[in-house]
């Protein structure tokens, strides 16, 4: 399990305050992200965890400013970058913090990377973009780039297309363009997610290095609790939009205290255990537009109560910094 830094007196970088994100569609509102608030400390890495359609992408393009807008808006929150709050400002303002201050690592290298432009091409446009810098030193920087992100011959790779690249090569690559102009924090949507077993540890291994040379502070969205323990200092667990439980990553392996997070927990396989049929979570996520009254989580908990279904639950903390939202804590 990950054996966490010491971050705890290290400045926050990053604040996210009552975010909410709203797309309007033709069967009603989707309330894809309602009232998530985090922080995020330099060297921190922050896991975010949950089923498909939980909000975490939403999320983090909300951060991002990234929300197609319509039908997309972000409605209500904050988002503070050492303070500055990103919401108001214009496209202009926030090109110029996207990619040098923080940055994103998509999921997908094949739908980020253009198939029509050299990987060199690709990897120097934010750096020629935020940084005034000759041409010559231009080509120097995206090769140390692509070296720092373990390219091999980088010199030769420089002047290929995605195409010619494997899939690691590429979300290495996706890597290198991402950490160019040396950002404050990192989003990484499941970037492991199109990688095979060898590879994927070699790029998590990547990201750790590059975290501890940069002191970068690091947020992780994936499904994966193995890469959780092995990545994270913290985690918050996403449900039908809200975080329903966050905290030090001990403390949720050893102490789920949101039947979610307690239910995904039990759906990871175990090698020691010989079970006939692997656990599974009854039902489906709510739809976000026709959202139940109470706890969205109620239809499918197995500890519901008539209280669950009558309002949504506050915040009840468990230890320092470890808090869930479910009535069984009251």
């Amino acid at each position: 399990m990950s054996t966490s830094k010491t971050v705890n007196n290290n400045p926050v970088v990053l604040q996210v305050e009552g975010l909410k994100t709203y797309f309007e569609t033709r069967w009603g509102t989707v309330k894809a992200v309602d009232g998530v608030s985090f922080d995020l400390k330099k060297g921190e890495t922050l896991g975010i965890v949950g089923e498909s359609g939980s909000g975490k992408s939403v999320t983090m393009l909300s951060v991002m400013r990234l929300i197609p807008s319509p039908p997309g808006q972000i409605v209500d929150g904050r988002v503070l970058l050492e303070g500055q709050d990103l919401v108001p400002l214009s496209d202009k303002e926030m090109s110029e913090i996207r990619g040098s201050q923080i940055a994103l690592i998509i999921q997908d290298p094949m739908t980020s990377l253009n198939p029509v432009f050299s990987i060199g091409n690709q990897v120097g446009e934010a750096i020629k973009i935020h940084q005034d810098i000759p041409k010559g030193t231009l080509v120097q920087r995206v090769l140390d780039v692509l070296r720092k992100v373990n390219i091999p011959a980088a010199e030769t790779r420089v002047r290929d297309y995605p195409h010619q690249l494997s899939g690691g090569m590429r979300q290495r690559v996706v890597g290198a363009i991402s950490i160019s102009c040396e950002p404050m924090v990192l989003i990484a949507d499941e970037p492991t997610t199109s990688l095979d077993v060898t590879i994927q540890a070699q790029y998590l291994k990547l990201l750790k290095e590059l975290q501890e040379a940069s002191d970068i502070a690091l947020i992780f969205i994936t499904h994966d609790f193995g890469i959780v323990a092995k990545m994270c200092d913290r985690v918050a667990v996403m449900y039908a939009g809200k975080i329903v439980e966050m905290g030090d990553v001990r403390d949720i392996f050893n102490n789920p205290s949101h039947p979610y997070t307690e239910a995904l927990l039990a759906s990871v396989p175990k090698l020691e255990e010989d079970v006939d049929r692997l656990y599974s979570i009854e039902g489906h996520p709510p739809t976000l537009h026709d959202l139940p009254p109470g706890c969205p989580f109620a239809p499918r908990c197995q500890y519901v109560m008539d209280k669950c279904s009558e309002a949504y639950p506050p915040e009840f903390n468990i230890t320092d910094g470890h808090h869930a939202a479910c009535w069984r804590l009251e």
